[in-house]
């Protein structure tokens, strides 16, 4: 049977070996962008269960204690749709094992089934040949050998191999995925995950992480004895110091009182001369440290401290340093019943960011780009808002789960409207109407986004072949309404022939946002070489948006 223990170290050490290969996830991105970050989401979301799991000492906590604790860390740290499915697929496993104090491997195999299923029914439009697919072939291969598989180790290893054989198949599954010659990046970050829980369900051991440093480096997450030791877990509970002056007329060798102390504790350190004996030791039993003590001659300097008591303390500073910062970010305001609606947008860029406000917006949380929210980051700037109606616009097609799942946790009402581009969410600020109601504005708004069609300039983040175009890294990729069309060396020229690619007959207003990195020389140079080109009715904005990765993003209505 599989304890609450093993299930801790298992997350901690899924967290840990997710963490060493996401770069690994990363690159298998389908096209080679610099902002493909499936295994950064899926690392940052488990890691923050991870950090909670770490807090709990309890060796007798029930596995369902555990996955409950895990379940709810992972929903508010989820980042990106791989994090967020990630944390559905253990908000089902949790449910699964509900009541459980140990886990056998039926248990297992059902909280798995659990688990796909809350995912899937999150998924609006589920697309076989990703992480949702791995997770379902697996599990439905251990609910067959559920009835003939009791030992939750032996459970969990076919569901590793089950999950690492369908992860092969899932360019068959996935065409984009066979085009770019990879296997799905989320269904990978999974699979290294069950592995990362196999290592302990296994072998007992916990995977560690390889950025980290030696012991006597660590600053965070540890307590430091008296010894210059450093245990980040807590075995015994009392640090135990004293001095004994030592009687002349003892012949008892100090040897042997710290053999007695490392029979009762660790981080022992004994240190004698002439005169005195130094002791430390950490201990469950300080009065018997002190009694052995005493035969050797009288005690000073005696200190007990507590250290489960100081390690809980720092952990809640810990947590209200997190608070604070957070709270810091996005204030809470309490919901103000003469206000009917506010905005929350998500951007990078500083240009971008003053637009949404002159817009309307309230609050901008930053992100999109290399970087996705979390669910709590959401959270956090809904509840800044004090409207008793609050817009969220994403914009960003790997955001909207995890503004979808902040829903749920919002103390008001909230309304994700599904950009999944900046212009796109330009646009349905422009389609707001203060008149209308809640319903209604969801429709204009959405309506408003539909029509607009997004380009953006970005660089190769490494050498790649995608439809049997050879890409070089550091090439700029036009991508047309999120489709790779073509590659170029010259800022200028792709600029131009990516808005040619999306100008239709009934185009009326193309706005240009540039980022970070392009100059107001290159961008009148853009603007020169393309006006010729446009009808003359077509209205030609340009905006220093300011925004990172994406050198140039287009939005053409």
């Amino acid at each position: 049977m599989l304890n609450g223990i093993a299930f801790r170290d298992a997350l901690i050490s899924a967290a840990n070996h997710i963490s060493n290969n996401r770069q690994q996830v990363d690159a298998l991105n389908v096209f080679p962008v610099p902002d493909g970050d499936t295994g950064t989401n899926m690392s940052m979301t488990i890691n923050a269960a991870a950090r909670e799991l770490e807090l709990i000492k309890d060796p007798h906590i029930s596995i369902y204690e555990v996955s409950k604790t895990a379940a709810g860390a992972l929903l508010r740290g989820a980042r990106g749709n791989s994090g967020v499915i990630l944390s559905l697929l253990f908000r089902g496993f949790s449910k699964g094992l509900k009541g459980l104090e140990e886990a056998s491997g039926a248990d297992l195999a059902h909280a798995l089934s659990l688990g796909v299923e809350a995912a899937y029914k999150a998924v609006m439009k589920p697309t076989e040949g990703t992480i949702l697919t791995v997770a379902r072939v697996a599990s439905e291969v251990a609910n067959e050998k559920a009835a003939e598989i009791s030992d939750p180790v032996a459970m969990w290893q076919i569901i590793c191999d089950q999950a690492a054989v369908t992860l092969e198949q899932t360019p068959d599954l996935l065409p984009v995925l066979k085009k770019a010659g990879v296997i799905d990046s989320g269904g990978k970050g999974l699979v290294i995950i069950f592995e990362g829980m196999l290592s302990v369900f296994k072998d007992n051991t916990i995977i560690q992480r390889a950025d980290a440093v030696p012991n006597k480096e660590k600053k965070e997450s540890v307590s430091v004895g008296a010894s210059g030791e450093f245990d980040s877990e807590i075995t015994f509970g009392y640090c135990t110091e004293y001095i004994v002056n030592r009687d002349p007329s003892c012949k008892k060798d100090p040897v042997s009182l710290r053999a007695y102390l490392d029979s009762i504790g660790d981080s022992v350190v004994v240190v004698d001369d002439e005169s005195i004996i130094k002791v430390h030791v950490h201990t469950d039993h300080p009065g018997k440290a002190i009694e052995e003590g005493l035969t050797y001659g009288y005690l000073t300097n005696m200190k007990i401290d507590n250290m489960r008591m100081q390690h809980e303390a720092k952990a809640a500073e810990a947590q209200r340093e997190k608070a604070e910062a957070s709270q810091e970010a996005f204030p809470y305001m309490a919901v103000d019943p003469t206000r009917e609606v506010g905005f929350v947008a998500v951007c990078a860029g500083q240009g971008l960011a003053e637009l949404f406000k002159e817009l309307g917006v309230d609050a901008i949380v930053s992100g999109g780009q290399t970087m996705n929210p979390s669910t709590d980051d959401i959270l956090a700037a809904i509840h800044s808002v004090g409207a008793k109606n609050v817009f969220v616009l994403p914009n960003n097609k790997n955001i909207i789960m995890a503004a979808e799942q902040a829903v749920k946790l919002a103390d008001r009402k909230v309304t994700v409207i599904q950009t999944r581009t900046i212009p796109q969410g330009l646009a349905a600020m422009l389609n707001f109407d203060p008149d209308a109601s809640t319903a209604d504005n969801r429709v204009s708004m959405t309506k408003g986004f539909e029509h607009v069609q997004t380009g953006q300039i970005t660089f190769a983040a490494r050498d790649s072949e995608f439809d049997g175009v050879k890409i070089k890294k550091d090439d700029l990729l036009g991508l047309a309404n999120g489709k790779l069309e073509f590659c170029e060396r010259d800022f200028v020229k792709a600029s131009t022939k990516l808005v040619r690619s999306l100008v239709k007959k009934d185009t009326s207003f193309i706005t240009l946002i540039y980022g970070e990195g392009v100059t107001k020389e290159q961008m009148d140079a853009v603007e020169t070489a393309l006006r010729p080109k446009l009808p003359e009715d077509v209205e030609l904005t340009v905006i220093d948006g300011g925004q990172p990765v994406y050198h140039l993003i287009v939005s053409v209505e």
